[in-house]
This record gives C-alpha cells, sequence and structure tokens, in this order.
C-alpha cells in the first residue's frame, strides 16, 4: 500500500465537466485514475453528455467500482444514468482483484481505469476481467498485449495479460487476466521518447469468427491478403483457434511489428457488411497509418498519453512520442490529464506526423 498523502499535488478537488472535447467516457476513466494516484477528489458532472445516452452505463458503473475497491474510496452517484460523481479517493492497495461486467461492455476499460493506481502501488497485483474483450467503442485485447503493453513496461512496470476467453458483442462473456508489478520503490517510473517506429519487421492479418460459418474468415482474409499483399503461405493469412461458445463474433486484425513499436488494428465485422468491406475498411485504416511517419496510430496515442505523464510527473524529466493523428478523443484526453497531474502536454505538428511532449510544471 503507497500513502496517496505522500504525494499529492494538492488537496483541491478535480472538477472536470464531462462534457468537455468528445464528451465520452474516458473523461470518466481519466478522472477516476487521476484521482487515485494523486488523492485529489473528484468532482465530475455531465457525465458522457456526449453520447446519445449520456451518464453512467453499467460498463462506466464497473470502472467506478473498481477504482473504488482498488483504493478504498467512496463514491456518491455511483448509480445508472447518472450524470454526477463524486468520488474520494483512500490509500491505493497491491493484491488481487476480479472485476465483472454484466453486459459486452468492455473489460478491458476497466483495466485502464485502474492500472495507473495499480502501477505505482507497493506490491504485484493480480485482476481478473470479465465482459467484452473485442468491442466496437473500445481497443481489443489483442491491441493491448502486442502494442500497449510492451510500452507500458518501457517504463519499468511488469504488465502481462492473459486471454482466459474471446468476449464479442453483444454476448460478451469474454475473460482476461493482468499481472502487475510495479517499479521497485527505490526507482521511479522512466519516461521513454516514442519518436520512430523503425524498420518493418513482421506484418500479418488474422480472422476470428467464433460461432460463424468458417467461409466468412477465409474471405476477409482473402480479401485483405489481396489489399496488402499478404498470402495464406506465407503465414501473412492466419485463422486462429478460437472456441464455438465464443461466439458470434468476428475480428479482422493486422498487426504491424516495427523494430521500436508494434501496431495493431481491427474491424469488426457485422451482419450488413460484407467481408470484402470489413477488409477494406481496416486497410484504409492501416493505409493512413503507414502514409504518416508518426511512431504511434491514433488508438496507442491515445492509450499511451496517461502512463507516460504518470513517469513524467514521478520522475520530472520531459518525453515525447509521434503519432500518425490526434483525435479529438485524445486532445480531450490531454486536457483532462494536465487538469489531474502537474504536467504539459503540448501538441504540434510535425513533418508527416504529430508530436506529443509530456514535461513537468516548474
Amino acid at each position: 500500500m503507497y500513502k496517496n498523502n505522500l504525494e499529492k499535488i494538492t488537496s483541491a478537488r478535480l472538477v472536470l465537466d464531462g462534457s468537455t472535447g468528445e464528451g465520452g467516457g474516458q473523461i470518466l476513466r481519466t478522472g477516476l485514475a487521476l484521482s487515485m494516484v494523486t488523492g485529489r477528489p473528484l468532482h465530475i458532472t455531465r457525465i458522457r453528455a456526449g453520447r446519445p445516452k449520456p451518464g453512467l452505463m453499467r460498463q462506466h458503473l464497473a470502472c467506478v467500482q473498481a477504482a473504488v475497491a482498488v483504493c478504498g474510496g467512496q463514491a456518491e452517484g455511483a448509480e445508472l444514468n447518472s450524470q454526477t460523481l463524486v468520488f474520494t479517493p483512500g490509500e491505493v492497495r497491491s493484491g488481487d482483484y476480479r472485476f465483472q461486467i454484466a453486459t459486452a461492455g468492455s473489460c478491458l476499460l476497466v483495466l485502464q481505469t485502474v492500472l495507473p493506481a495499480l502501477m505505482l502501488a507497493d506490491g504485484p497485483s493480480k485482476v481478473e476481467l470479465a465482459g467484452g474483450t473485442h468491442n466496437p467503442m473500445a481497443p481489443p485485447f489483442d491491441f493491448l498485449e502486442r502494442a500497449f503493453a510492451p510500452l507500458v513496461r518501457r517504463l519499468g512496470v511488469g504488465l502481462e495479460l492473459q486471454l482466459q476467453r474471446r468476449g464479442f458483442y453483444p454476448a460478451g462473456g469474454g475473460e482476461v487476466v493482468a499481472h502487475i508489478t510495479p517499479t521497485p520503490s527505490t526507482r521511479p517510473l522512466a519516461p521513454v521518447d516514442v519518436l520512430e517506429r523503425g524498420p518493418l519487421h513482421n506484418g500479418w492479418g488474422e480472422a476470428l469468427a467464433p460461432g460463424l460459418a468458417r467461409h466468412i474468415a477465409t474471405r476477409e482474409l482473402e480479401a485483405l491478403g489481396q489489399r496488402m499483399g499478404w498470402t495464406f503461405e506465407g503465414g501473412q493469412l492466419r485463422q486462429p483457434p478460437t472456441r464455438q461458445n465464443e461466439g458470434p463474433g468476428n475480428a479482422l486484425i493486422a498487426t504491424l511489428e516495427y523494430a521500436q513499436v508494434t501496431e495493431v488494428f481491427c474491424q469488426l465485422g457485422e451482419r450488413s457488411l460484407s467481408a470484402e468491406r470489413v477488409a477494406k475498411w481496416l486497410v484504409d485504416e492501416v493505409r493512413a497509418y503507414q502514409r504518416s511517419t508518426g511512431a504511434l496510430g491514433p488508438h496507442l496515442a491515445d492509450q499511451w498519453m496517461l502512463p507516460l505523464a504518470l513517469a513524467v510527473w514521478r520522475s520530472g524529466q520531459a518525453a515525447s512520442y509521434t503519432c500518425s493523428e490526434v483525435t479529438q478523443h485524445t486532445a480531450t484526453n490531454a486536457q483532462t490529464i494536465a487538469m489531474g497531474l502537474p504536467v504539459r502536454v503540448q501538441i504540434t505538428p510535425t513533418a508527416g506526423a504529430m508530436r506529443v511532449e509530456v514535461s513537468p510544471l516548474p
């Protein structure tokens, strides 16, 4: 257990307007994480005001409940459809946790909420998560395992992710286990620059289609291969084994392994979408990334910002990364982080990319 009182920036409340920027659930999750790591009480209003159904849904309520469990905090307004929340954190406690979303909402967004606090805890933690693992509103498990977790490990934190069972929308039922090992108390988080991808070492596509006709995955891979120049014979088009009870669900995934970073892109199939259309949309996303010189794609640029900001704050050292695009989601996240931590987040265009610099305030 580490004492937030020793690390407090200020006892002042962190006050957030949930309608800011893209007005989604990210403001809530980042706010909860910032509250736990700084000890500042959180007061957030107009939660998810930018969504068709504003307020706390089950997956967002699960994030609040997880935060309460991890730090022994208190939450007022933690109920379905609530648009106002007051969260008072306690001391973050390492340990074994299990969090479940009763719907197909992404259980990985719950991990996103508690990971920053457990990165700074005084001992290792095991977090079991149940819910959606391949959800249209969140990065899939494959992205977190291959793209996000390796970057977190470069900060000095141990983060290992295990997929026990996939869970697709709308059924859910996925299971993930995360093992988190903080850096030793004698060594702070070490921020790193991620400015270049380096040369491409490998690239491949995968189609997941549990509970569906096998030809769906085959057609998606054939269309993907035609556009990317990948072949079954070269091992670049793959159909990983799945269990029928993990579906029905469909995901087409492209992984690009560069020397400095791995990027993962995903398109989920739907009943009304042809296999060729799913492949086209995925390739469009990959090509947009490849046309830029940024090290990170748009989703990784968003996810990486908070762990990096924590390392900058704790070490007092600035760090930067480049990315192909700064989405409104990312810009909103940057604004929220700058309100919660004594850091400056500066976003500037550079040749063929965007540069994000996070520096400690004097």
